[in-house]
């Protein structure tokens, strides 16, 4: 029996006769295995990495932020890479190359501290190469996706890989904390090397026919061309502009206080220990699962495009709550964790339907061009959030720093109202199209109103 048999659909996740249930496709599962037991190292690393600055550099915040800021500042040069990676036919091979280049940088790590040489100066290397490895699996991923799952099923696949990256927010940081303070921060990292392991062998083994698109003879255009042809296609479509500067928002001043910032807090303001911060974590990334859980019922119920606005709001706002925390140990770690739920409910309303009314509005021959263009603006001003978060903790304190990231990304709300993506109940091309159509008529002059209207 042959694999392509074996493993039902050929592209899309489809029969002949229509698609086969996710649960089924043996394609979808190996994926989802990968991405899950990858999730599951990275809450490990996210963790490990600040306190290995923290506790064996003595690293002050301006360096922890300037350590979140490395992992992301690649994503700055997506908008070229994923030009390049959509003249490359098999996606598949770039995520495991991605996967692979991670795990050998991760390794790096406790080979250098069991020589007693580990610096400040190799996190940041590491966090610089294992971020333009990011980069090249994330702008591989959309076109690899969008073979892999049929349209009817977008919400459906993100919500099962959102509910794994949740599951992973809710073991990984305990067990992450466990391990740091059982085999040190440098050794716990082997497990996210492992992860990524597994990851490429499962991606690997998965049979897809990745079609090639733009190739009609025709010379191709240039890399900077394309890269520009991707930028354009998100600046004039009403959805993905609106979703780009929603995101961004949302991301810039989550990172002004980002995750080491955050473990920062919990460790030198609210005094906690490896255990307890990363015990509250994982508590409070129960509010992720659940959120991974209801996104597709919630957007059933209230629409994508309602979906994706209260998880705008709900994602930054809870911030606010962490910054307030205080008192004894059990309710500075019970804030924290408070905090983190509300938000992982928001975050994962916000990226399952965004993600997949994106997947759904892109056309096969631009997705690695637009996920590049993307990534550079959306995951690009992260690194700035993280600087100016940095700059920000040191002027005027980390609660304050919190406080300006809460109240600040609650302001990306402002993107979706001015757009047609509250109107989007589901991802049918028709309520797209009737959404777009709907904005078009509130912009236009009165008088000169398109026919539609």
């Amino acid at each position: 029996m042959s694999a392509a048999r074996e493993d039902g659909p050929r592209a899309g996740g489809s029969r002949e006769d229509g698609p086969i249930p996710l649960w089924r496709d043996r394609r979808f599962r190996r994926f989802w295995a990968g991405q899950s037991i990858s999730e599951f190292g990275d809450r490990i690393t996210e963790l490990a990495l600040p306190l290995i600055a923290v506790t064996a550099l003595s690293a002050s915040a301006n360096q922890v932020a300037w350590l979140t800021a490395l992992v992301w500042t690649p994503n700055l040069l997506a908008i070229v890479l994923g030009a390049w990676v959509d003249r490359r036919v098999r996606k598949r091979r770039l995520m495991v190359l991605a996967d692979l280049v991670r795990a050998a940088v991760l390794l790096s790590l406790p080979v250098t501290y069991l020589l007693d040489a580990v610096s400040l100066g190799q996190l940041y290397a590491v966090a610089l190469v294992t971020g333009t490895a990011a980069v090249l699996f994330n702008t591989a991923y959309p076109p690899f996706f969008a073979h892999l799952v049929p349209r009817s099923s977008y919400v459906e696949a993100n919500s099962r890989l959102s509910a794994s990256r949740s599951v992973s927010h809710v073991v990984g940081p305990a067990a992450g904390g466990a391990l740091v303070q059982a085999l040190t921060a440098p050794v716990a990292v082997v497990v996210d090397a492992l992860s990524y392991l597994a990851s490429a062998f499962l991606i690997g083994r998965i049979p897809l026919d990745e079609s090639p698109t733009g190739t009609d003879g025709a010379a191709p255009p240039s890399l900077l061309r394309r890269a520009r042809e991707g930028m354009a296609f998100v600046r004039r479509h009403p959805v993905l502009r609106a979703g780009l500067g929603c995101a961004a928002t949302v991301n810039f001043f989550t990172f002004v206080a980002g995750s080491g910032l955050l473990v920062l807090f919990a460790s030198r303001v609210l005094e906690l220990s490896a255990g307890a911060i990363g015990l509250a974590l994982g508590i409070g990334s129960t509010g992720a699962l659940l959120g991974a859980v209801l996104a597709p019922s919630v957007s059933r119920r209230i629409g994508v495009g309602r979906s994706i606005a209260v998880g705008a709001v709900l994602f930054p706002a809870p911030l606010a709550i962490a910054a307030f925390a205080g008192g004894p140990l059990w309710a500075r770690a019970g804030v924290l964790a408070a905090g983190e739920f509300l938000s992982g409910v928001g975050v994962m309303l916000f990226d399952v339907n965004l993600n997949s009314l994106q997947t759904s509005v892109i056309p096969d021959g631009m997705r690695s061009r637009v996920a590049g263009a993307f990534s550079s603006v959306n995951y690009g001003v992260r690194p700035l959030g993280a600087v100016v978060g940095g700059l920000l903790a040191t002027a005027f304190g980390l609660r304050a720093t919190l406080l300006v990231g809460a109240v600040g990304g609650t302001l990306a709300l402002l993107w979706l109202l001015a757009s047609p993506i509250p109107r989007i109940r589901s991802l049918s091309e028709n309520d797209v199209a009737q959404a777009d159509v709907a904005a078009a008529c509130d912009d236009a002059d009165p008088e000169h109103r398109p026919t539609p209207c």
